[in-house]
């Protein structure tokens, strides 16, 4: 905030001239060097350019091993680092810290990429990413305190179990198809899991993040599902077995959710725990809704509402907006699909267009006249 704005709300009347002076005075001591630290960024990012140049142009003259040598000294320096030097980490802005963890699992990970061009050797996607998990995910997860760490171990361990499954996917039978929904439905576990370890952790920023991104992966599958199931694309080669795995699914994440409603029994806890089983149930009512004209499409507004309704009792700003805005997008393109004859004419595109932003208006009013007036921290 500039010096500039605090002086024109002192002369608008808002504050006062001590509050104006104790304001100008902490943006002081707080001020960040911005254009120097910009200055700072692009002579890196210059000489990281130049050294990723200089080295792509020698690739192929530099030997493997000498290559395998270094990426190796520099994960060994990463962690040699946050192990020796604690003390002047914790000196640094959290971020800093943060962003070294996040470039060793980012090492890591290109580790078994490159040494599989050095020696010539191929495997499924999911098993270097199920090593990286045992080798990496634990020093992320001890030490990480935010969302780029957490969505690191989150994105590789949802890539692994879903290469994983779409390796075994051509493979028939009840229980292949249980055993690979109880894999797919792993990271909702996450959720309680972050939620109990924000109550008792030092770094509850982090778990907080870890508990969302399990939320977001429920209600992410539950839309899916939905979508899925009005395009009556979900697997029907199996009606059986595809049922008692949506069902599994559904039970995982009814169970997650109600185990992140005894971690936190607080209103956030119990809405984030009743947003997860409600997905967990839009998940199990799909398959019987799958090739239906209408249904799938209530079903995700019923999964949207939900969510409104639940970030309304929690003072979820963002998301009472957002599921307001899901909704209002599905309503549009079920307005597309129940009148798709008139969009061929005029006059059809121009009652498309009047439904649109009629719908478009009747959420931002929506959202801006119920949507809590403070976000409270999930």
């Amino acid at each position: 905030m500039g010096t500039r704005k605090i002086e024109a709300w002192h002369k608008a009347g808002v504050i006062d001239a001590a509050t104006r002076d104790r304001l100008i005075a902490h943006e002081a001591a707080h001020a960040r060097p911005i254009a120097l630290w910009a200055v700072f960024g692009i002579g890196a990012l210059a000489i990281g350019l130049g050294l990723v140049s200089v080295v792509a142009a020698n690739w192929e003259d530099i030997p493997g091993g000498v290559r395998l040598g270094v990426h190796l000294t520099l994960i060994a320096a990463g962690v040699a680092t946050l192990a020796t030097r604690p003390q002047r980490l914790a000196a640094l802005p959290p971020f800093a810290e943060e962003a070294l963890l996040f470039v060793i699992g980012a090492l890591g990970l290109t580790f078994f990429g490159h040494l599989g061009q050095v020696y010539q050797t191929a495997s499924p996607l999911w098993q270097p990413l199920a090593l990286w998990l045992v080798l990496f995910a634990p020093l992320l997860l001890l030490m990480g305190r935010g969302l780029t760490v957490a969505s690191a171990v989150m994105g590789v361990l949802i890539w692994a179990l879903w290469d994983y499954a779409g390796h075994h996917a051509a493979v028939s039978g009840t229980a292949l198809a249980l055993w690979l929904a109880l894999v797919t439905a792993l990271p909702v576990v996450a959720a309680p899991l972050g939620g109990w370890l924000r109550q008792t952790s030092a770094r509850p920023d982090f778990w907080r993040r870890v508990e969302q991104l399990g939320l977001a992966y429920a209600v992410a599958g539950a839309a899916l599902a939905s979508v899925l199931a009005s395009t009556n694309a979900l697997d029907d080669k199996a009606a059986l077995s595809g049922f008692a795995a949506m069902g599994l699914r559904a039970a995982i994440g009814c169970g997650a959710g109600l185990a992140l409603m005894a971690a936190r029994p607080g209103m956030s806890g119990r809405m984030a725990g009743a947003i997860i089983a409600g997905a967990g149930l839009v998940v199990l009512l799909a398959v019987p809704l799958n090739g239906h004209d209408f249904l799938p499409a209530l079903l995700f507004m019923a999964l949207w509402t939900g969510i409104a309704a639940a970030a309304l009792k929690a003072g979820w700003r963002g998301v009472f907006q957002l599921a307001v805005g899901m909704v209002a997008l599905r309503l549009i393109i079920v307005s597309f699909e129940l009148a798709s004859d008139l969009l061929l004419s005029g006059f059809g595109l121009i009652i498309a267009g009047l439904l649109i932003l009629g719908i478009g208006w009747a959420a931002l009013k929506v959202s801006r006249t119920y949507a809590p007036e403070s976000e409270d921290v999930a």
